[in-house]
């Protein structure tokens, strides 16, 4: 007997399914290391919801700025004389 089938008794595997268990474990680890901390992940998924929110709170702080100042310049439009050509 060789060592090879010594140890594949002892454990019962052999050596072939240990090491593709292996690599399919790494590898599935490596998939999910880029679902969460990839290009498309879902901290990057979480930023840009956040940075949403901002630009949504921007847009609503620009309306209304813009809605005091057309308020403003129409009153100040009335104010002014009328040019006669």
């Amino acid at each position: 007997m060789t060592n090879t089938q010594e140890v594949e008794e002892i454990a019962g595997l052999s050596i072939k399914v240990v090491l593709i268990t292996t690599i399919g474990i790494l590898l599935f680890g490596i998939y999910v290391g880029i679902l969460i901390y990839g290009e498309n992940s879902l901290t990057v998924l979480n930023q840009l919801k956040e940075k949403k929110q901002g630009l949504i709170k921007d847009a609503k702080t620009f309306k209304n700025e813009n809605k005091q100042l057309q308020k403003e310049y129409f009153e100040l439009k009335q104010l002014e004389p009328k040019e006669k050509i």
